[in-house]
């Protein structure tokens, strides 16, 4: 047994504290937004009722929380790019990793990360979210955190910094979103922003094990990989460029299929996949399709289920029970979709119309829950018959909320710019 192996095996031993109800990385466990079915959160809140603790943050962030054992951790700015009419000095930029214990909401502690030379200035559409929009990542090695031209950094469970991996220097108009995972030895992460790269480090030091880079493809992808297992065989998930699904090997990066799809620009929501099939939704002209997995190469004319005009810029899309449920961000529009087919069974406007909707929606106790940035978070019966059970808002917070829930146990993580709020039932 080698050190790293000996060290991470003391780690895991050492770890007891993690527990089923973790939700270790961006959209939970497996990464599409499902709760344990044991998780039962409040479907109603607000300032007062329910709000069992809440943390004032060191500055913005769309960032998701994450948990792992006792303690949360979510991703901030500060210094720089908090308002429009006056952002300040790029060189006062600083990026904060905080730790807060799940028991009483206090701060365990918290990182800065310096601004780097090669930082995107505060104008065009990074306003609409700043510069921690990607969520941690974390397990019994610790917590990794992707913060663009800034690099990926790992962190162990005291805020040491272990490593710190520069992957790329380029920015695009939007800034950086993807957010790292963990697959067995590897940390991998969505650098299309930075270098057109999704890089494969190992967790021990950020060495390079392996990097996919698309050959004369259109490029612009904020997408979070997704893992999926195929008849034995893992496959990872994400957007090759602005209109192809790729099936990559995650231990190697080795391309096993592409598929071409009708998408046409820039492709920010995750992948959610079941019993074979993975669903993508996207944005302009706003699709939806359904690929089966397991293929080999070209599999476009074999392997595409379907395709519907009805898709999403930003917000990811849930799978439950044979439908798919996802949010049109700009027209406060809720969508369920027959799997099997690609069947609208519902399209709702939300009231009040929302102004944008950059969360993920998540599935807990039998409900989805939707966080608009400004009129509170929907939640809505996860059936193919629409019902709104409750709309919650935090009236003495007029701050944005970007991030999605975390489910603790039958308690929610709710972030938003200004709080990192834990909603129980009381």
């Amino acid at each position: 047994m080698n050190r790293f192996s000996m060290t991470l095996a003391c780690v895991v031993c050492i770890a007891s504290t993690a527990h089923g109800d973790d939700w270790p990385r961006f959209r939970g466990p497996g990464g599409m937004g499902v709760a344990p079915a044991s998780s039962r959160p409040p479907t109603t809140w607000d300032g007062m009722t329910n709000i069992t603790w809440k943390t004032p943050l060191p500055g913005p962030g769309a960032s998701s929380p994450v948990t792992y054992g006792k303690h949360a951790y979510v991703t901030c700015y500060s210094g720089y790019g908090l308002s429009k009419e006056d952002p300040g000095n790029k060189a006062d930029l600083k990026r904060h990793l905080v730790c807060v214990r799940l028991a009483d909401g206090g701060i365990e502690w918290s990182t800065t990360v310096p601004v780097h030379e090669h930082e995107h200035p505060y104008n065009s559409y990074i306003t609409s979210h700043g510069y921690a929009s990607s969520t941690p990542v974390v397990d019994a090695t610790g917590v990794y955190v992707y913060f663009g031209t800034a690099g990926l950094i790992a962190y162990d469970h005291k805020g040491n910094e272990r490593w710190k991996k520069s992957c790329g220097t380029h920015y695009y108009n939007f800034g950086t979103a993807a957010s790292p995972i963990l697959y067995k030895d590897f940390v991998i992460v969505n650098a299309d922003v930075e270098d057109r790269v999704t890089f494969g480090l190992h967790k021990r030091d950020g060495t390079e094990v392996w990097k996919f880079k698309p050959v004369d493809w259109e490029t612009n992808t904020w997408d979070t990989p997704l893992i999926v297992p195929v008849k034995g065989v893992d496959e990872m998930v994400c957007f090759g460029d602005r209109s192809r699904l790729v099936g990559l090997d995650p231990s190697s990066g080795k391309t096993l299929w592409t598929c071409k799809v009708p998408m046409q620009s820039y492709q920010c929501p995750s992948q959610v996949a079941h019993d074979g099939v993975v669903y993508a939704i996207g944005n302009h002209p706003g699709n939806a399709v359904a690929v089966r997995l397991g293929g080999r190469g070209d599999v476009t004319a074999s392997h595409k289920v379907w395709d519907i005009n009805k898709g999403s810029v930003v917000s990811s899309p849930i799978y439950h029970d044979g439908h798919l449920y996802w949010a049109k961000e700009e027209s406060s529009k809720l969508y369920c979709v027959e799997a099997a087919s690609g069947k609208v069974v519902y399209e709702e406007r939300l009231e009040p119309a929302v102004n944008r909707m950059y969360a993920s929606p998540i599935l807990a106790g039998g409900n989805l829950y939707y966080v608009s940035q400004t009129e509170g978070t929907f939640v809505v019966e996860a059936k193919p018959s629409f019902k709104l059970v409750a709309r919650n808002v935090i009236d003495s917070d007029k701050s944005i909320f970007n991030g999605s829930p975390a489910v603790s146990g039958n308690s929610l993580l709710l972030r938003s710019d200004s709080h990192l709020y834990c909603i129980s039932a009381r």
